[in-house]
This record gives structure tokens, C-alpha cells and sequence, in this order.
């Protein structure tokens, strides 16, 4: 599968944006679909992630009620709504695919991940 990331941009602190991670290729309910993030100088860190039916998902804490998930299967292509912008959310965001993630798998570290999109710049800033 081929992941593509957009929606990204320069936001103010409090204001929303949604990303988009579109999949190309076998369909998405054969893969855990996630948002990890990189800020500067730090390391990838886990975002959310959909169960590979979709119908469960999982935050990390930092974004709980505040980021949600949702997909349209029909256009393969699964999204990220972010609200209440903080400044330590800026990152570059990527969106990646297992096909090795089961429900009952935490599924929150990088090699859980086969598949990765290219990544979109989100800058939180007043």
C-alpha cells in the first residue's frame, strides 16, 4: 500500500486542521492505519491508530479529546481532526499501514509499522 499525507499547514494556537492520509493500493481494512508525529530534535512518537476494521481507535494521551480519527473506506483515505492547536503540536506528521497489528496489540512503536506516508508539516504558532 502507498500512503500520501496532506492537510498540514502554519496555524495559530487553538484554531483546527484536519489531515488527510490517502491509500493507494489493497484496501484499508487489511491494515491498522496510524498518525505518528516528529517534532524537531525529537523522536517519532505514536498519534492514534484505527483497529484494522475501524472500528476502534486509540490515542495517545497528549492528543486524547482533542484529535480524532475517522476514514471513508469508499475513497481509501482516512483523517486526522485536530482542534485546539497547541504550539507542542507542531511536527511533521506521517501516516503509516500494518498488516501485522492485531486489536489486542498496543501497536504504538515504529516497527509495528510497514508502510509509511511522506509526512506533513503542522506548525502551531502565534
Amino acid at each position: 500500500v502507498q500512503l500520501q499525507a496532506s492537510g498540514g499547514g502554519l496555524v495559530q494556537p487553538g484554531d483546527s486542521l484536519r489531515l488527510s492520509c490517502a491509500a493507494s493500493g489493497r484496501s484499508m481494512s487489511l491494515y491498522t492505519m496510524a498518525w505518528f508525529r516528529q517534532a524537531p530534535g525529537k523522536e517519532r512518537e505514536f498519534v492514534a491508530r484505527f483497529s484494522r476494521s475501524g472500528s476502534y481507535t486509540t490515542y495517545a494521551d497528549s492528543v486524547t479529546g482533542r484529535f480524532a480519527l475517522s476514514r471513508d473506506n469508499a475513497k481509501k483515505t482516512v483523517y486526522l481532526q485536530m482542534n485546539g492547536l497547541k504550539p507542542e503540536d507542531t511536527a511533521v506528521y506521517y501516516c503509516a499501514a500494518s498488516g501485522r497489528c492485531i486489536l489486542s496489540s498496543p501497536c504504538r512503536s515504529l516497527p509495528d509499522y510497514d508502510y509509511w506516508g511522506q509526512g506533513t508539516q503542522v506548525t502551531v504558532s502565534s
